[in-house]
């Protein structure tokens, strides 16, 4: 039987972040779900670094139709959570749905693959979080360490069921880990 893969995102995720992740996932199969606030096509963006700036720059991306709404979702039929970065965590972690979705996954020990700025998306289970190690984008340092958790400065790490990487370079890495741990 074919893994279930949930994608929780929003408008302005990191294109790279979201379509990597969702291709890789139905190329190995995986029958791959993308859930957001509301059914609709998302806005997705490309952030990327230019001399001279000192962070990123967002550029306008692709469409890519969600499947499901945050609220009609049922954790338990997934086997794995991928939360891509860019700004849509910022403000999804905010829908009411969310939390449970996210705990969910903790609970049951399933992989979860964080990637960039889903540590804002984890924030809202921190007593889950408290005593774990996770990355992130560095500008996410603080949320990883409000939830008690270590942030551990590399772009790559897995603890436990937590795959998370530091931003869309990494995410070969952080899918050969996100589906090794799917596939044990």
């Amino acid at each position: 039987m074919s893994k279930k893969v949930l994608i929780i995102t929003g408008d302005a995720v990191e294109a790279l972040e979201v379509f990597y992740p969702y291709y890789r996932c139905l190329e190995e199969g995986f029958e791959t779900t993308i859930s957001s606030p509301s059914v609709k096509k998302l806005y997705t963006v490309s952030h990327d670094f230019v001399e001279g700036t000192e962070t990123y720059v967002e550029k306008p991306a692709y469409g890519l139709d969600s499947h499901v709404a945050f609220a009609d979702v049922d954790p338990g039929e997934y086997d794995g959570l991928i939360i891509p970065g860019g700004r849509a965590p910022e403000y999804i972690r905010l829908d009411e749905s969310v939390p449970a979705i996210v705990r969910h996954f903790f609970e049951e020990n399933k992989p979860v693959g964080a990637i960039c700025h889903a540590a804002q998306v984890l924030s809202v289970v921190p007593d889950l979080m408290k005593g774990k190690e996770y990355t992130a984008y560095i500008a996410c340092k603080p949320d990883v360490q409000a939830c008690g958790a270590t942030y551990i400065d590399e772009h790559l790490h897995v603890h436990e069921n937590l795959v998370s990487g530091h931003a869309w370079p990494d995410l070969p890495g952080f899918m050969r880990e996100f589906i090794r741990l799917l596939n044990n």
